[in-house]
C-alpha cells in the first residue's frame, strides 16, 4: 500500500538532463532597480551641485596663480574671512552647549506651552533672513530695546563681530536641536537611573553615558550650523555693518566685488571660502565617524 503524500514534504520536480535551469523570479521592488536611480542621482546632483561649482573652479582657474593669491588673500579678504569664519564657529560652538540643554528639556520634561516653544525653534527655518537681521538690529542697536542697556556699559552689540555670532545663534539652533532630539528621545532613562544606583555621579552618567550617545548626533547639528553660518548673508548685513576689517563678511565682499564688476574677484574669494568649508565639515565628518565606531565599539 503506498504512503500518502505528506503536505509538509517539499514536492521536488527534477528537470531532464540537459534542460535549461529554471527561471527564479525576484519580487519586484517599489523603487526602480540601482542603476536607474543611480542615474537620476548623478544627473541630478550634477545639474544642482557639480556643474555650478566646477563652473566656480574653472573661472578662477583661467586667472592666473598669482592673481589669484593677490585676490583671494589680500589683507581685506583676509579680515572678511576671519570675521566670517571666526563667528560661525563660535555661533555652532554655542549652539552645541545651549541647544543640547534645550533638546534636553523638550525631551525629558513637559511644561505649558511646550509645543508653542518646540514650534519656535523652527522659526528660522521659515521666517526670511532679512527679517530676522532687521529684527536683531532693532533690538540691539543703540537705541534698541536690549542695546540701551548695554552701551553704556561700553557693549556695543550691533555693528560688531558680537552682533553677527548673535544672527548666527539665531539660525543655528534649530540644527543643533533637530538633530540631538531624536537621540535623547530614544535614550531610555532607566540606563541613566541604573548609573546612578551604581554609585556614579550625575556628571560622571553625562560624561560616560549620555554624552556617547549624543555625540555623533551633535557632531552632525554642528557641522550643519557651521556651514549655515559661514554661508550667512540676510540675517547678518544688517547687523553686521559691513565695516572693512572690521565687521565685513566674506559673502557681502563677494556681492561687492560684484556690484563692482569684478567677476575674477569675485570667483576667487568664493573658491577660497568654498576650500576652507569642504575641509572644515571633512574633518568633522572624520571625527563625526571615529564617534560612531568608538560608540559601537
Amino acid at each position: 500500500m503506498s504512503r500518502p503524500l505528506q503536505m509538509h514534504q517539499p514536492l521536488i520536480i527534477e528537470a531532464p538532463l540537459g534542460a535549461a535551469a529554471p527561471r527564479t523570479w525576484r519580487r519586484k521592488s517599489i523603487i526602480p532597480g540601482f542603476g536607474l536611480t543611480m542615474g537620476f542621482t548623478l544627473a541630478w546632483l550634477s545639474l544642482i551641485v557639480l556643474i555650478p561649482l566646477s563652473t566656480v573652479f574653472i573661472r578662477a582657474a583661467g586667472m592666473g596663480f598669482a592673481e589669484f593669491v593677490e585676490v583671494g588673500f589680500s589683507d581685506r579678504a583676509m579680515a572678511a574671512y576671519k570675521v566670517s569664519f571666526g563667528t560661525a564657529l563660535a555661533a555652532a560652538l554655542i549652539n552645541a552647549v545651549f541647544g543640547m540643554i534645550v533638546a534636553w528639556v523638550f525631551v525629558r520634561y513637559d511644561f505649558p506651552g511646550k509645543r508653542i516653544f518646540d514650534a519656535l525653534i523652527d522659526l528660522p527655518f521659515a521666517l526670511p533672513t532679512a527679517v530676522a537681521g532687521i529684527a536683531l538690529t532693532a533690538i540691539y542697536a543703540g537705541n534698541g530695546w536690549i542695546g540701551q542697556f548695554l552701551e553704556p556699559l561700553g557693549i556695543q552689540v550691533a555693528y560688531n563681530p558680537i552682533g553677527i555670532t548673535i544672527a548666527l545663534i539665531f539660525i543655528g539652533l534649530p540644527f543643533i536641536v533637530r538633530s540631538v532630539e531624536p537621540v535623547l528621545a530614544d535614550l531610555s532613562s532607566e540606563v541613566e537611573e541604573a548609573a546612578l544606583s551604581l554609585g556614579a555621579t550625575p556628571w560622571q552618567v553625562f560624561a560616560r553615558v549620555i554624552l556617547p550617545a549624543v555625540l555623533p548626533a551633535l557632531l552632525t547639528g554642528f557641522a550643519l550650523a557651521l556651514a549655515r553660518g559661514v554661508g550667512e548673508y540676510g540675517s547678518v548685513i544688517f547687523i553686521a555693518g559691513n565695516m572693512p576689517f572690521k565687521s565685513e563678511i566674506a559673502p557681502l565682499l563677494i556681492v561687492t566685488q560684484l556690484e563692482q564688476y569684478d567677476y575674477a574677484g569675485a570667483t576667487a574669494i568664493a573658491v577660497v571660502m568654498l576650500l576652507v568649508s569642504f575641509a572644515m565639515l571633512l574633518f568633522i565628518n572624520l571625527v563625526q565617524a571615529w564617534s560612531r565606531r568608538k560608540v559601537d565599539a
